[in-house]
């Protein structure tokens, strides 16, 4: 049995992991083995998401059905037990299946729709979350004799989390710069222009039943999915599912995300009801995909480097080409407040003038 002790030192190594590792990548890799030590688990789903809309993006998983995984994506959404937005700005961001339920599993969407058919015992969860927004969620799955998740396995995992949240937000923060050193004028040369807007459409169960002509353009610059779904990238999905969820009156969060393309770019997902025009009939999903603007981008990136709101509206004033007295005379204060401001943002964000904090913020 797992000492207290050693969950203890677990957690000191997790914490020092996040304060050091800045790839989002390396960082799940290297939690998931520490876990892994003090929480055995089978399969799980690591998803990172907008900070804003808790919509997931760039997912890592070992699921034990991805033959399954639009049904699972969906069904996640439409479960109110351990949903990952349900466990924010609880005293304990991390639950199991069975405590939600109060032991009876079968209340949950998910487990009882797709899950028992794969022998999962149990789902421990939890979301990484702070005052800045929500920066990811995971669930761990037990199957067969692996029996249950205890409490104290349980209060471990929820003891890491806002650790894991600090560093999955300096992560973000991190790519931010490794973005904006790479958008000198030799790169901007060769970086190619985003594609035009692309628009799928999906039915209730989220199979893909048509798209746009620039639609596979935006998929290849998303993250492929696992077999058979590889060219359907679960940010499609979770963008339709967060939908589905919003209708059904579980979540009423946008259905939306923002999440980097590569080369400094950003895609905006957002998923809508499409009119049918026909009585009787369910009207598909709509996910539209597209550049990000400016002012998503900016939301992001503001809550990304821990900006206050008077700091986010200065930033967003100053994308607009507001010269010092301007920017004064926008929020009311004196430009020698603004200039005070100013120098508290170069600061959150590593930066010696507005030029480098918007090519920071914004990219090429």
């Amino acid at each position: 049995m797992t000492t207290s002790w050693a969950l203890s030192r677990s957690l000191e190594r997790i914490g020092q992991l996040c304060r050091d590792v800045l790839d989002d990548r390396e960082l799940r890799r290297g939690v998931l083995a520490e876990l892994g030590r003090m929480v055995p688990f089978s399969t799980y789903a690591w998803p990172l998401t907008d900070p804003e809309t808790a919509t997931g993006i760039s997912p890592m998983a070992t699921i034990p059905c991805p033959e399954h995984l639009p049904e699972l994506i969906r069904l996640k959404y439409l479960t109110p037990d351990c949903r990952w937005t349900a466990l924010m700005g609880q005293p304990r961001p991390a639950t199991t299946l069975l405590m939600a339920t109060g032991g009876r599993p079968a209340r949950s969407p998910v487990w009882n729709g797709l899950l028992i058919r794969y022998g999962v015992t149990d789902v421990l969860s939890a979301v990484f979350a702070d005052k800045h927004g929500c920066w990811g969620w995971l669930d761990l799955w037990r199957s067969g004799k692996e029996g249950i998740f205890s409490e104290l396995e349980t209060d471990y995992l929820a003891a890491a989390a806002p650790l894991v949240a600090a560093g999955l937000r300096r992560s973000r923060a991190a790519q931010c710069r490794r973005d904006a050193e790479g958008s000198g004028p030799a790169w901007l040369a060769v970086r190619k222009p985003l594609p035009p807007q692309a628009v799928l459409t999906l039915d209730e169960g989220l199979s893909v039943v048509g798209q746009t002509a620039s639609a596979g353009d935006w998929l290849g610059l998303l993250q492929r999915g696992p077999h058979p779904y590889e060219g359907i990238p679960a940010e499609v999905l979770n963008v339709a599912a967060q939908l589905l969820a919003r209708e059904a009156g579980v979540d009423a969060r946008p259905a939306m995300s923002r999440l980097p393309v590569g080369r400094g770019a950003w895609a905006l997902l957002r998923s809508t009801r499409m009119d049918s025009g026909r009585k009787g009939s369910t009207p598909p999903l709509a996910v539209t995909i597209q550049e990000c603007p400016a002012a998503d981008r900016l939301e992001v990136f503001a809550r990304c480097f821990a900006l206050t709101p008077q700091q986010h509206r200065l930033l967003g004033l100053a994308a607009t080409g507001l010269s010092t007295a301007e920017l004064a005379a926008a929020l009311g204060i004196r430009p020698y407040t603004v200039q005070d401001q100013f120098k508290a943002v170069f600061a959150a964000c590593g930066v010696r003038s507005r030029s480098a904090l918007l090519g920071l913020a914004l990219g090429a």
